[in-house]
Order: structure tokens, then sequence, then C-alpha cells
């Protein structure tokens, strides 16, 4: 049972730190007659890799397709064929046969052409695994356009045709809303949107915005010292559980008797504690370097990576309440210990560092999970990984450090004892809580509705109500001391807290903003029966239909740039938002366009834009709302809130999160002065 808690924990891990630069394709167009093309993937895996033929059955790991988002005056001649090579075997995880290619795979995609002029817009997606790495379904884009179809006087010679050039990015936008986006404008005076008029609210303003001053909307400099932080906490928390608290007195005793005087022995488990350190940033730095910070956003809302999140909080959750041990292989602890008693020096000082690592996985793995999951979904940055781990790790390493400079701390030092399997369970309610967020954002972002703001407030109110039950007694766990028989006064005041807060979030139930659960639970908007008559949402969440409405009535116009994941939105959004001051602004004086940068209804046709030099493919609504922000503003984090004449020209400079409420009054009235001069 352990072997395979621990196998599912590792798939879990690892699918989100697979490495998508291991599988490369190339495309190719061989023109194999007047009227047939072939559009040939060429792939190559690193070793160890393999890629997932066509024939997969039901049930299996991702086969390999061919999607087309746009055809003219072609179709496809059959369907995806695999190249040579490919293997069948019994696949032990999906207990089934499954068809791979080694090394290198080839797929062909054939084309019948039927006009002369022709265009076809489409993409390979595959699934990749290695022994102990899946990557995510991924997609391999194609471009096949000409003007020598059937029709043509002469044929081609069989050639390969060049990559057709890109649009510019100001002809790639649509002349109509998003058809998602139709239900949020039903309500409204329905305006034309001229297309001459839609590539001129595209055009970028970067430098106007910025000669405003202030805020540039990019927070992820600033929130680093939050995930630091958040890191830091983390590691202290991890201090007070049963696998690291009682290491602690052990290892600085056996530094200082290990020297001959008390210095080096100082020196020993200072360097013992940098080690530490050093295991724990390594760790954050390998996160860094799989991903960017686009990947990171893009896990944010990933509705495949936030159900990982959510079952591996949960088996932590589950673990932390005495159900199983989450325990890497012993004979890893041992050869790593083996390796430390024989070497000297600093790598053995470094290799018993290691081996604490090691040792407490079964209580630091789910607090480091749930960190680098929380950090690498909100940080904003690519760096925030490393950040994280870096405040954990200097936690961590803190009291071997102090205890080894003044060792008769030890003595006062609170001993082993069932207070530290208390600290467990607690930690297994709130990771259940947070895992529960993790399942929200998937639901938001694909719109399923299986979990809205009072679904979601009656879970927090019963883990949380339950965990008060717990520090008072009233509930037992395996682990947990069953001689114990009375309540501690710090149990007490902690269970006081805890059946407090869910009291507190009884109202939110029929529509009280509940304000300190804002950036946790899913919008307001979510709620069936509300009895609170204060609503502030935007009335268009698509941009081109929410300036036609703002030209016709001649308001200037708040563009909220936001995303169902982004918890410092829903903050701004109960904190400030809901403001009399704010509320009146907003709603009277200007036009409140939202738009969802993790939005995955999909556009009702492709968009290909130039950027950085490549050529991008926006498929969903959330694409198109990001890549408007980045092209014509200059940022990508959330939220970002940007003042605008209803042509499309900046009124102020940018606002990014800070819930000062005057401040926020200021920035609109500002906005809506420079609007009227």
């Amino acid at each position: 049972m352990k072997k395979i808690l621990f196998s599912t924990l590792v798939l879990l891990l690892t699918v989100v730190t697979a490495v998508q630069a291991q599988v490369n394709f190339s495309v190719q167009y061989k023109r194999v007659n007047a009227t047939t093309v072939d559009i040939v993937f060429h792939g190559k895996a690193d070793a160890g890799w393999h890629i997932y033929s066509t024939n997969i059955g039901e049930g299996g790991p991702t086969p390999a397709t061919f999607g087309v988002d746009r055809i003219k005056g072609a179709r496809l001649k059959g369907s995806l064929k695999p190249g040579p090579g490919a293997k069948t075997m019994q696949d032990p995880i999906f207990e089934m046969p499954v068809t791979f290619f080694k090394h290198q795979a080839t797929f062909t995609q054939r084309v019948e052409l039927t006009e002369k002029e022709y265009e076809l817009k489409g993409y390979l997606k595959f699934g990749a695994c290695n022994d102990e790495n899946c990557l995510p379904p991924t997609s391999v884009d194609c471009k096949l356009q000409g003007t020598d179809g059937p029709a043509a006087q002469a044929a081609a010679p069989a050639a390969q045709p060049e990559a057709p050039a890109a649009p510019e990015a100001s002809d790639a936008q649509p002349e109509a809303p998003a058809a998602a986006d139709t239900a949020a404008t039903a309500a409204l005076p329905v305006v034309a949107v001229d297309s001459a008029a839609a590539k001129t609210l595209w055009t970028p303003v970067i430098d106007e915005l910025r000669s405003f001053g202030g805020d540039t909307g990019d927070v992820a400099g600033k929130a680093w010292w939050y995930i630091f932080f958040l890191g830091f906490v983390g590691g202290l928390v991890a201090l007070f559980t049963p696998c690291v608290w009682p290491i602690i007195p052990m290892t600085v005793s056996f530094f200082l008797k290990r020297a001959g005087d008390r210095a080096k022995g100082i020196r020993d488990a200072i360097t013992y504690g940098v080690s530490i350190i050093v295991i724990y940033v390594a760790l954050g730095l390998i996160i860094t370097t799989l991903f960017g910070a686009n990947a990171l956003n893009d896990l944010s809302t990933n509705a495949i990576f936030n159900i990982l999140f959510f079952l591996m909080l949960v088996v932590f959750a589950a673990s932390f309440f005495g159900g199983f041990e989450i325990t890497l292989p012993s004979k890893w602890g041992d050869a790593v210990d083996n390796k430390a008693e024989k070497t000297t020096g600093l790598l053995s000082i470094f290799l018993m560092a290691f081996t604490l690592s090691l040792v407490s996985f079964s209580c630091t793995g789910p607090i480091i999970g749930f960190l680098l999951v929380e950090v690498s979904t909100s940080g904003g940055s690519a760096l925030a990984p490393t950040i994280g781990m870096l405040g954990f790790a200097v936690a961590l390493a803190l009291p071997f450090t102090l205890f080894a400079l003044f060792p008769t701390w030890l003595k006062s030092a609170p001993k082993s004892g069932g207070w530290l399997n208390m600290v467990k369970v607690v930690l297994g309610f709130l990771e259940l809580a947070f895992a529960l967020k993790f399942l929200s954002v998937a639901d938001l972002a694909y719109g399923w509705h299986l979990l809205d703001r009072e679904t979601f407030l009656a879970l927090w109110i019963v883990l949380f109500a339950l965990l008060g039950v717990y520090l008072l007694g009233g509930i037992k766990f395996p682990h947990d001391d069953e001689d114990e028989h009375h309540t501690s006064v710090p149990r007490f005041f902690l269970a006081l807290a805890s059946l407090s807060f869910a009291v507190y979030m009884v109202p939110g139930l029929w529509g009280a903003p509940v304000k300190a659960v804002s950036a946790f639970a899913p919008p307001i908007s979510t709620q069936d029966f509300n009895l609170d008559p204060v609503k502030i949402e935007a009335k268009f969440r698509d941009y081109e239909a929410g300036m036609a409405y703002a030209q016709s009535v001649g308001k200037p116009v708040v563009v909220d740039f936001t995303g169902h994941g982004c918890v410092n939105c829903r903050k701004m959004e109960l904190a400030v938002w809901h403001d009399a001051k704010v509320r009146d602004l907003l709603m009277k004086d200007y036009v409140l366009i939202s738009l969802y940068v993790d939005e995955k209804a999909p556009l009702p046709e492709p968009i290909e834009v130039q950027e950085g030099g490549q050529t991008t493919t926006l498929r969903t609504v959330g694409d198109k709302w990001s890549y408007l922000q980045r092209s014509k503003f200059g940022a990508n984090a959330q939220p970002f809130y940007v003042l605008i004449d209803n042509q499309g020209k900046p009124l102020n400079h940018s606002y990014s999160y800070d819930e000062d409420v005057d401040k926020f009054v200021k920035f609109l009235k500002t906005g809506l002065d420079n609007y009227q001069k």
C-alpha cells in the first residue's frame, strides 16, 4: 500500500514538473501531386522518452491526433498516419496495450486541394512519457497556404512551400465579440463594431501609459517578499512536526561533540544549516528552470493540473490524519547516511543535511508540495519557486544554527510529545481547505459550476468547525494520544479561533461579503441565493463590444484584466470595489469591462499574431485578452486596471493590487478629470 501511495505522489509531482523540452517536433510539407499535399511531423525524443502513436484505446495516454483551426479550399484526406518504427507493449500503469515511438516519430496528414486558393491552419496534438514523467498534451502548429490548387493553369513543382508570414497584430483582431461573451452583453444596447475602429482600439499605448508614471502593473517584484515570507512560514511549520523537531537536539549535540573545540562545532553546525538551504533552494531552482512565467500562468488555470493539485493535497491531508505514511524508500536514506559516514569535511556535512531531507520527507513533503504549487501558480514570476524555497530553507535551518551557537537553549526547548501530532492533524485540515481552492479554480475556468460560492463556503464551514471540535478533544485520529483527558490552554484558544471563523463564514451563504475568505472563495457572482442588493459586476466581458458601448454613451472606460484563479483580484473586488465611493464611480461614471485572461471558452476562429518575432495562435477567449494586455499595455500580471477614453487612449497610469480605497478613488477621479479635459 505504501509503495502504491508513494508512486502516486511521485506521479502527481513529476507531472507538474515535466520538462517539455525533452520532445521536439519539426514540420515539413511535401507536394505529392497537383492536388495532394502531405503535412509531415518529425519528432525527436531524448533518451528514455517515448511518443505515443495514434491507435491508443480509451482510458489510455494521450494519442497523436490532428486538429484543424481553419480550412478553406482544401479537405483532409484520411486520418493522421503514423510512420514506421512503432512498438506495442502492455503498459503496467494504464493496464492496456499502447503503441509508441522511441527516439524518433513520424506522423503524416494528407490534404487534398479542392480550389485554386487554399489555406489550412492546424496542429498535431501528442503525448509523451518516460519511466517517471509525462508531458501534458502538447500541440505543434502547422500552416499550409497557396494559390496553386487544381484550378491553376500549371501545377506547382513538387517542393516544400514556405510557411506564410503571420499577419500583423493589428490585422488579427476579430470584428465581433467572441461567442462566449455575448451573454454578458445581451441586456445592453447592441452597437456594431467597425473593423477599422477595432484595429485602432488594439493599437499599443505602452509609451503613453508609462508617461503618466505611477504603477506599471508589474507586481512580480513586489510579491517576492510575500513569497519569501510564505516559504519562511512553511519552514517554521515544518519544524514543529514529529519528523523534524526531535532531530534538532540530536543533530546539534552530534556536531558539538564531534569537534575538539566548541568553535569548530559551531562552524560545522552553521555549515550544516547552509547545506540545508542549498538543498531546498536547488529544488526551487529546478522548478524555475523548467517553467517560465507564462507557463506558470497557464498551469494556474489548467483544469488537469488544478485537479492533480487538488488530489495531491487530499492525499497529503489523509497522510497527516494518520491514514498512512508518505515515506521515501528506506534504502535511499541508508545509502546517503552510509556515504556521509565514509566521507569527511564539507561533503560529509552536506550529505548529512541531505539525509535529514530524506528522513523528514513524510512531514516536509506535503508542506513543500503545497508551497511549490501555491507560489508556482500565483507568484507572478518564474523565480517564485526559488524565492519560496529559500524562505522555507532559512526557517528550517535556523534552529540548528541557533542551538549550536547557544547550546544551553536546548534545555529549555519543548520536548517531543503528542502536541507534534496535533500540529500534523491541524495541517491536514488546512491542506483539505486549500485543496478546495484548486478545484474551484478549475471549476471557474471551465464553467462546470460544481463548486459555486455557497458550496465552497459550506465545505469550509464544516472543515473549520470539525477542526475546532478536534482541538477540543471531540475527534480522535489514529496517532492521537488516547490517554489525554484535558484540553490545554493553547488548544482551547486555537479551537475558539477555528469555531469563530466557521461561524463568521455562515452569513456568506446568504451573500455577505466575508472579506476574510475573498481570496480563496469563488466570486459572489457564482452564488445563486444572494440577499445582498449591492452587486459590482462588469456589464461587459468583451473588449470591442464594451468600447463600442462606451462610444455610444460618451463615457470613459475601466479595463479590468482579471482571472478566475486570481486571488488578489477577488480581494480588490470585495475590499475596494464594494466601497460606496468606488462603486458609484465604477457604475455611474465609467463603463467597466472585465477581461478574464484564463477564460477557456474557444474563440469562434483561431487568431494568429506576431509576438516577439514568433507566430502565436490565440485559440481561447483568455488567450485573446492576455495578448491584448501584453501588446497594448505592456503588462502580464493581474489584477491590472487601466483607464482609457472610448478611443483606446490612456487617461492615467495603470493600477494593480493595492487595497487602499482612497488611492483607488483618486486613481479613478484623475482619469475622469483627464477625460473631461
